[in-house]
């Protein structure tokens, strides 16, 4: 049974007339009176009593058209939802981001959006890599702030916003401290403060470490970046990472790397061929308009 085919039932039951309503459906008899006996034969009960040209609902028809009324009101309040939800400025959008994301770079550009958008809203997740990922594949986020991903079961598009250097960081005592930059190789020896696994910023450490060689001893691996330069300002190791907000305030020195060049991607990623509401387009929009202005998303910007 379709909606329209309530419609047609509702107006039949209201004008108590099939040529009448008929016409103001503006659909012929024929089709009209064809569409109520579906609707009877599927109930299995006559829904009007008709003479001759006249009808009028029996007590079946009177019980239905309850229904009917509740069903195509609820009907009528979810279209409404949904485009208030769509509606580009007044949509909802669901966004995910990394977990060294949500430090400085998300709550600073939502601190934006309501100059831009005031009626958008938003449900924020933040997680993992791979969590995003399914997040994205399994539909219950629109977007995601993260590095490059790559789905084994779907197209997930991915555009680069902006790229931040990694640094080396060595406590403000270490031999190294008043070195500029540093070969990725010369920490070989050192004791090694880690981000844990899991998360997208070790995956991207890791390679970089196995490109120059290097086999660390990693004595502790941190929930998050803060925590890794805490541990790396209390001596108990070195670590590299992005220059996150707060890191002056650590006792620790942070040293640029010349080889190999250490620097991880940050992109918006979505996936390709599912429905993306206006709202969710539009704010994807301006993600690639407001970091394009803005190349530099480390934590100092």
């Amino acid at each position: 049974m379709e909606i329209q085919q309530l419609e047609y039932f509702k107006t039949v039951a209201e004008m108590q007339h099939m040529t009448h309503a008929a016409e103001k459906l503006n659909i012929s008899q024929p089709a009209l009176s064809k569409s109520i006996a579906n609707i009877e034969q599927e109930l299995g009960v006559p829904l009007f009593d008709r003479q001759g040209r006249s009808i009028c609902l029996n007590r079946y028809g009177k019980l239905f058209l309850e229904s009917v009324d509740i069903i195509l009101d609820e009907f009528e309040k979810a279209k409404e939802e949904i485009s208030e939800i769509i509606k580009p400025g007044f949509g909802e959008v669901s966004f995910g981001f990394i977990h060294t994301l949500g430090m400085a770079v998300v709550p600073e550009l939502m601190a934006h959006i309501p100059l831009k958008y005031p009626n958008m809203k938003f449900t924020l997740t933040q997680s993992s890599s791979y969590n995003l990922l399914k997040g994205l594949e399994e539909g219950n986020l629109d977007l995601c702030l993260s590095q490059k991903i790559q789905s084994k079961i779907m197209d997930i598009q991915w555009v680069e916003l902006w790229s931040e250097e990694l640094f080396v960081i060595v406590p403000n005592n270490h031999q190294f401290a008043n070195r500029n930059t540093i070969r990725l190789e010369e920490i070989k020896d050192e004791q090694f403060i880690s981000i844990k696994r899991g998360n997208a910023l070790r995956q991207i450490v890791d390679h970089f470490l196995e490109k120059a060689g290097v086999t660390t001893n990693t004595t502790f691996a941190g929930e998050e970046m803060h925590t890794v330069a805490g541990f790396v300002g209390a001596g108990l190791g070195v670590s590299l990472i992005p220059n996150i907000k707060g890191l002056n305030e650590y006792n620790v020195k942070k040293i640029s790397v010349t080889d190999p060049i250490c620097e991880r991607k940050i992109g918006v990623a979505w996936a390709k061929g599912r429905y993306l509401s206006p709202a969710a387009t539009q704010f994807k929009n301006y993600l690639v308009e407001y970091y394009t202005g803005n190349k530099s998303a480390d934590g100092d910007k």
